[in-house]
């Protein structure tokens, strides 16, 4: 397994997760508890979001050794 593949996961992963939350959001009547699942997805988002920059990264920074390579 390389790091690219488990970021990949881990963005997969991290992607469900949000939608669970948001789904239990919608699906909850206690107030206090559907404020904290949005919470909850959108600190998802910002673990998408850092994720894919990693991804990003590692994509650009492939590219420069394949071409220097």
């Amino acid at each position: 397994m390389t790091v690219k593949s488990d970021l990949q996961k881990a963005v997969a992963s991290a992607e469900s997760a949000k939608g669970t939350y948001l789904v239990a959001a919608q699906s909850t009547e206690d107030a206090t508890a559907k404020a904290k699942y949005e919470e909850m997805a959108m600190n998802m988002d910002s673990h998408v979001s850092y994720l894919n920059s990693r991804l990003e990264y590692l994509n650009s920074a492939n590219t420069i050794v394949t071409i220097q390579g």
